[in-house]
């Protein structure tokens, strides 16, 4: 979907074979200023079984949570954009957009017919002209990715109160200050930024930053970004010693974090390695007020088969996010921040990226997609998700539980075993018009040993499926 600013208010024109006609979207284009209207707008049907391999029903019975929904959610994101270009060059530009979004009925965390109307943009810009490095600042809320979108990306939360939890249509920063030096293909970004957080869960978080990246003229890339958390009132979590006994909740455990995160993108466009491309992640967290030392990293290497029908692209990921060990004083439990959680990005699973956030997780995926025609993409994904480090929490309190032991009982976090999860993810997609878009998927995931070893009995499979339609001018 295009983002705001100079560089997209103009995409998505009509063109016929004699001229270039006005698009609907316009409101003024005269004298160097242009106007025009935006518009996303999506409704989502979803059905989940056996959620979470029915864990509720043995670590919380007394929840009554019921592993078995369906609801609709839905969400309309309005807005204006203008941009007004001056003799030499420069640009003058600006935003604004809402979101309000709705569920009806109940969704995989148990928010019923919950809804929100939030600001989503508001922000002001300009752009110097001319010929070498331009420079480019912009301040309010508005949308911010660093990188490959591993740290820095979604930064409005969805669900819960606000409603439209799988389509999360809010991404853009509470409150963003941007500036840019853009020198050909060079970018160096300095920010600072807030989430827009749910009022029943505020961390009060704050970060700024610089990031430092070169595009190369066929979108491979290369760069460098360092995060700092001015302030933050998230809590981190420790394990037990051992792995035995309770975690350890540190308040206010993000405050003061640091990241520093290299990420590129490499291929060739002719040679033996024509049609090849890898990709790479590895970001280094540290706290020094909490002894805290952690890191994660990703690799993807994919071919696409441009000379085929359908045109198929296969993709192999690896990925790892520490845990903390519980035998060290350290703290090295990954923090994955505000990342891109869709498939194909960041998520990590299908189902499972709905228990499993980046952080004590290791993973190999496997996707492969084909193009029947032009308008209609299927991709089959695949996923083998383990924990990377044992009797270590997966999230705050996953299978925290009652273990028998020769000497009596022993209360345990995390999982014994390593293998988690294998998630399977059949995707349809197809462009219906050049504003609309359909999305249907199904979903499953079979639990690992871990899973099964925390669940007295037989751990049932995990299924899940939805139909979605989009429109976006």
């Amino acid at each position: 979907m295009p983002q705001a600013g100079p560089s997209g208010l103009r995409s998505g024109q009509i063109a016929t074979s004699a001229a270039q006609q006005t698009p609907i979207t316009d409101i003024y284009d005269r004298d160097g200023l242009h106007v025009r209207w935006y518009l996303q707008s999506g409704l989502n049907y979803d059905i989940e079984n056996n959620l979470f391999w029915n864990l509720a029903s043995v670590f919380s019975p007394q929840s009554r949570f019921n592993s078995d929904e369906n609801w609709l959610e839905g969400y309309a994101k309005p807005g204006v954009g203008f941009d007004k270009t001056f003799a030499d060059g420069a640009i003058f530009y600006g935003k604004v957009s809402a979101v309000a979004s709705r569920t009806w009925g109940t969704d995989a965390f148990d928010s019923r017919n919950q809804g929100a109307i939030t600001l989503e943009e508001g922000y002001l810009g300009f752009r110097t002209g001319g010929a070498g490095a331009r420079f480019d600042l912009s301040v309010g809320p508005r949308e911010l990715t660093l990188g490959s979108g591993m740290l820095i990306a979604n930064g409005g939360v969805n669900g819960f109160e606000r409603g439209a939890l799988k389509f999360g249509p809010r991404k853009a920063w509470k409150q963003a200050a941007i500036g840019r030096i853009i020198n050909g293909r060079q970018t160096i970004t300095g920010y600072f930024i807030e989430p827009r957080e749910l009022p029943s869960n505020n961390g009060r978080n704050q970060l700024a930053g610089v990031d430092f990246r070169y595009d190369a003229p066929n979108e491979d890339f290369l760069g460098f970004t360092y995060i700092n958390v001015l302030r933050s009132e998230s809590p981190y979590i420790r394990a037990a010693p051992g792995g035995t006994g309770e975690p350890t909740i540190i308040p206010d455990g993000r405050d003061q974090t640091n990241v520093v995160n290299l990420y590129f993108r490499g291929s060739r466009d002719a040679g033996p390695l024509r049609n090849w491309f890898i990709t790479g992640d590895v970001a280094y967290q540290w706290n020094n007020r909490i002894n805290m030392s952690a890191w994660a990293a990703r690799g993807q290497i994919g071919y696409k088969f441009a000379d085929t029908p359908w045109t198929p692209t296969l993709i192999y990921t690896a990925k790892y996010f520490s845990g903390d060990n519980p035998d060290t004083p350290k703290l090295e439990r990954f923090d994955p921040l505000y990342y891109e959680g869709s498939p194909g990005i960041w998520a990590t699973g299908a189902e499972s990226s709905m228990v499993f956030i980046n952080t004590n997780v290791k993973a190999l995926e496997f996707s492969g997609a084909v193009q029947p025609s032009q308008k209609i993409t299927v991709t089959l994904r695949y996923s083998y998700i383990a924990a990377a480090q044992l009797d270590s929490p997966l999230q705050f309190g996953q299978a925290t539980r009652f273990v028998r032991t020769p000497s009596g009982y022993n209360l345990v976090d995390g999982v014994t075993r390593s293998h988690l999860s294998d998630d399977f993810f059949l995707e349809y997609n197809q462009i219906l018009t050049s504003n609309m878009f359909l999305t249907i998927g199904l979903a499953a995931s079979f639990p690992g040993a871990g899973i099964k070893a925390a669940i007295p009995g037989k751990a049932p499979t995990w299924t899940g499926a939805f139909a979605n339609v989009v429109i976006n001018f």
